[in-house]
């Protein structure tokens, strides 16, 4: 089919008036952002000030010869910078999406330029409805610019928009005023509520003060923010002028985290505990952050950059609460000691970890409830060590986005959601670990936490009857019972401690049980994950079978025969793989437990490292065993494979990302002084000496693996040798994880 041509050229395309508004008010995330982005321009222009003011307004006017009062309010921005010449008004600021500060980068006094997009000052559309630019460069010259929004969104194209820019010599000082002006609509949406709102995103801005050794970023401390408000009819926001400046409560920490981590992962970071009285801080040795660990994330992570980091966490019992507003938590109007509702209204008002970007904040992370690192949904895991996004202020200071790969988003509401991003929300988790161990630990020792370590000793203690008796028999002789009349008293209390006795024996086998029952969880995840390809072959090649069986009933064919026979003896070796899978549950898998019994040490050793053969092979880590084929071990045989499931389980999961080639588990035998030892080591990260000397680790709720463990692992293995009694004990190593079980021959 011939086709006619009936029109050709070459056309432009041509933006819509209400383009502008697009860019502005309907891209923009709130008015507050608005705000914020005139602001990073005074910023820009190398201002050392801006000062942001809210002025309501009431103006008589004649509409049908009659006088009718409109309210409305002004809005100004001004600062004290360099200005804008005539010339970059009309080829840069009137230019959407305009690459200027992209290619200049440093403004000419060396800050780091904050608006890349070209797009930030059409937002002003979002808060009023007219708008007058008043710039003055550093030559005197003024120039001025009117702007009514409305006109962009009745014009059909961009250029049908005509835009009055006039240019004066002046005597004034050098600088740049935004006058945003709205009717009563604008008025009334800035409320006793939304002015609060302002003020916070105004003090979250800029960080508290730089006080540690080393700057990534541009030099905010000589940049100030000043708020002013006109005639709201509001008492606390009423006529009033201030200094922005971030509340003190940052200082006023219970715990705090802060330092650096390089561009390849390295950190250095010191910790701070106010609840000790102890001034000088913790240095955690220097260790390398490792990504890609937590295999329930999408995607990659990636590093991003050199990051410094500053958290402080809070605890919110009352008796904390207490003490932070004994350490200085004062309104900052009256100067008076806070109560303690308004101290936590403070909490749920500025808590939030912010991202910081050459000095300013990128919103919305560090909004209070923006829980951008998930800490809620890991607290709910492990709520006796995770902390909650309600308890922290935090600090991120980001490089460029060429050095970091973190991208901000154009309509200023996050960044990219890439893996550079996935890689800072892992490395502020890690972080955020080392403080959350050091709290545990910290408030465990002093009464605030409760340990669940010990539950067979508590039991007996539960049964014992020992201090009854004695304090029974202290009273009979007080009142002078006989003594055949003690002893018989005495003979009911030990018959009602025996039958106890046995209870308590059965609770401690039930509990036993339970625990190997919680173990055989890490097992069924290896099988799910080697049952994957003879399920895969399965599915493959049985409907293969079925369709040739089809064939032969229509026409033998030897061939076909042969194929179907060789296909049934691959399903058979597959099948042999699915046994071999589930005997590994065997050991954990019985309703009962057995009695203790005689079994040889070195064949449940091999046992226990089968489970974990294929995923040792992918992961190229080799796991040596060093033990007497002939030593025999008495005690619960469960009880070992339960404890070494949880060790082997534990290096593998450490070992995966670790940067070594020979990457390796190695388990020791031998017999001491008539004590079975078994030496288990690896030669991964290690485990922190604060988290050993401390035995937190063998806390039930405690997990120090990101994206949150069960904290069980350590605590069922310590308590499944104590069971034959013995110790299973941790032991500081610089060459990786050491612990070491001993048991006594018996």
């Amino acid at each position: 089919m011939q086709e006619e041509k009936l029109k050709d050229g070459y056309y432009k395309i041509r933006p819509a008036g209400r383009h502008i508004i697009t860019i502005g008010r309907d891209l923009i995330k709130d008015k507050y952002a608005s705000i914020v982005e005139l602001v990073k321009n005074a910023y820009d222009a190398d201002s050392p000030s801006c000062k942001v003011s809210l002025l309501p307004f009431t103006k008589t006017v004649e509409i049908d010869n009659q006088e009718v009062i409109q309210r409305g309010i002004k809005i100004i921005v001004k600062d004290e910078g360099h200005g804008m010449t005539f010339e970059t008004v009309t080829d840069k600021w009137m230019v959407p999406s305009t690459d200027d500060k992209l290619k200049r980068d440093i403004s000419p006094k060396g800050r780091k330029m904050q608006g890349k997009k070209g797009i930030g000052r059409y937002s002003a559309s979002m808060i009023g409805d007219d708008m007058v630019l008043q710039t003055i460069d550093e030559k005197g010259e003024l120039t001025t610019l009117y702007l009514i929004w409305q006109n962009f969104e009745d014009a059909k194209y961009l250029e049908d928009v005509n835009v009055l820019i006039e240019n004066f010599k002046t005597d004034r000082k050098n600088g740049t005023e935004i006058i945003i002006v709205g009717d009563e609509f604008h008025l009334n949406e800035w409320n006793e509520k939304q002015i609060q709102n302002l003020k916070f995103e105004l003090k979250k801005l800029i960080p508290p003060v730089d006080n540690l050794e080393h700057k990534i970023d541009a030099d905010t401390d000589n940049f100030k923010i000043q708020l002013e408000l006109g005639d709201f009819p509001y008492d606390n926001y009423k006529n009033k002028t201030e200094d922005i400046e971030p509340y003190p409560l940052f200082e006023l920490y219970d715990y705090r985290i802060s330092g650096y981590v390089d561009n390849k992962g390295k950190a250095n970071l010191k910790f701070y505990n106010s609840r000790t009285n102890d001034p000088n801080a913790e240095i955690i040795p220097e260790f390398n952050i490792n990504l890609n660990t937590n295999t329930n994330r999408k995607g990659d992570e990636a590093f991003c950059g050199t990051l410094k980091v500053d958290f402080s966490v809070y605890d919110r019992d009352t008796d904390s609460i207490d003490n932070l507003i004994q350490r200085g938590l004062t309104d900052p109007i009256t100067k008076k000691y806070v109560g303690r509702r308004e101290a936590r209204l403070i909490l749920d008002s500025y808590n939030g970890v912010g991202v910081f970007r050459n000095g300013f904040r990128i919103r919305p992370l560090g909004d209070a409830g923006f829980d951008w690192l998930e800490l809620d949904k890991e607290r709910v895991q492990d709520p006796g060590k995770k902390i909650g996004s309600d308890q922290i202020i935090g600090f991120i200071h980001i490089e460029s986005e060429d050095k970091s790969g973190l991208i901000e988003k154009s309509a200023r509401d996050g960044l990219r959601d890439n893996a550079e991003y996935l890689g800072l929300q892992e490395i502020c988790k890690k972080i955020l670990s080392q403080l959350e161990s050091r709290r545990f630990a910290y408030r465990l020792k002093v009464g605030l936490g409760r340990s669940q370590r010990g539950i067979e000793e508590k039991i007996n203690s539960l049964y014992s009857f020992k201090d009854l008796k004695e304090g029974i028999n202290k009273q009979l002789d007080a009142i002078g019972i006989t003594d055949d009349r003690k002893e018989k008293i005495n003979k009911l209390i030990s018959e009602k401690e025996e039958k106890s006795n046995k209870i308590a024996e059965e609770l401690k086998q039930i509990i036993a049980l339970y625990q190997g029952q919680a173990t055989v969880g890490k097992i069924i995840n290896v099988i799910r994950h080697e049952s994957s390809k003879p399920l895969g072959y399965f599915k493959q090649v049985i409907p293969l079978i079925r369709d040739w069986n089809n064939e032969l009933k229509k026409e033998f064919n030897q061939e076909t025969l042969d194929t179907i026979i060789t296909r049934l003896t691959t399903i058979d070796e597959q099948v042999n793989i699915f046994v071999r899978l589930f005997e590994k549950l065997d050991p954990l898998s019985a309703k009962k437990r057995d009695k203790k019994k005689e079994f040889n040490l070195k064949g449940s050793i091999e046992k226990t490292r089968d489970v974990f053969l294929n995923e040792l092979q992918l992961n190229n880590i080799s796991l040596n065993i060093d033990c007497d084929e002939t030593i025999k071990m008495y005690a619960w045989e469960e009880d070992i494979y339960i404890v070494l499931t949880n060790l082997i389980d534990n290096s593998i999961y450490w070992l995966k990302p670790f940067n070594r080639k020979d990457k390796s588990i190695t388990i020791k035998v031998s017999i001491d002084d008539n004590t079975f030892i078994i030496d288990y080591t690896d030669n991964g990260p290690g485990i922190d000496k604060h988290l050993i000397e401390s035995e937190i680790i063998f806390e039930p709720e405690f997990s120090n693996k990101t994206g949150g463990g069960s904290g069980l692992g350590l605590a069922i293995s310590g308590e499944a040798i104590e069971r034959n009694e013995g110790k299973l004990k941790a032991i500081y190593s610089d060459n990786g994880a050491f612990f070491k079980i001993e048991i006594p021959i018996q």
